[in-house]
């Protein structure tokens, strides 16, 4: 390797960790503060930085939040698939699934819960064409894990047969609307955190309905 081809190597490198390092110090302040309350100079100053370096990575918050956006996609996706290729009782399958997703929650809720406001939202719409062509690959081989797994259980006869993507669409929608539901008890009492067991009882009705008997 040449001299010329090394220090860009490492230039590549030092980016990445820099990039990394501001990730890291946004979600350290979205934990502390949320998202309305981060601003970009106090993300900067987390990251011991300046706000125009800061700037030099992402050119706006939602460039930022989007980037954490497709992290926690791609945690979440690595779930699912272990999920899905480990287990082949068609019941233990099923809790493995919605494990994944909750542990996606439990991973980073505020990142989660800004990412479905943003898709309920519309807010994407304001990202460069290269942060929205990641995010829709992402959704795409989320929806394709979760059409497989009801695929495979229609094909082996546990299931009945319906639209597999619809089906899809239908687990990430009772996720999705779940987690901002109980998200939103928390403004009244912060005590709150019932998701978990409401899941249980949501997937489990889920799974009974498609059983095929």
């Amino acid at each position: 390797m040449g001299t010329a081809e090394r220090r860009e190597r490492e230039k590549e490198e030092q980016k990445s960790r820099r990039r990394k390092e501001i990730l890291d110090a946004a979600r350290t302040l979205i934990r502390a503060k949320g998202f309305a309350g981060s601003t970009m100079e106090e993300i900067a100053r987390e990251a011991e930085l300046s706000p125009a370096t800061l700037y030099l990575y992402f050119k706006n918050k939602d460039e930022l939040h989007a980037s954490l956006s497709l992290e926690l996609l791609e945690h979440l996706i690595e779930g699912l698939e272990q999920a899905c290729a480990e287990e082949t009782d068609m019941g233990r399958r099923f809790e493995r699934i919605k494990q994944a997703l909750y542990e996606a929650y439990r991973f980073e809720p505020s990142i989660l819960l800004n990412l479905f406001h943003n898709q309920t939202g519309g807010q994407f719409h304001k990202l460069s064409s290269g942060f929205l062509s990641e995010l829709n690959r992402l959704s795409a081989r989320l929806v394709e894990i979760l059409a497989g797994f009801f695929d495979r259980g229609i094909r082996d006869g546990l299931l009945q047969d319906h639209h597999t993507v619809a089906l899809a669409d239908l687990v990430w929608s009772l996720f999705t609307g779940l987690v901002i539901w109980e998200e939103s008890k928390k403004t009244f009492d912060p005590g709150k955190d019932h998701l978990e067991s409401t899941m249980d009882l949501g997937f489990r009705i889920f799974h009974q309905a498609l059983e095929k008997t």
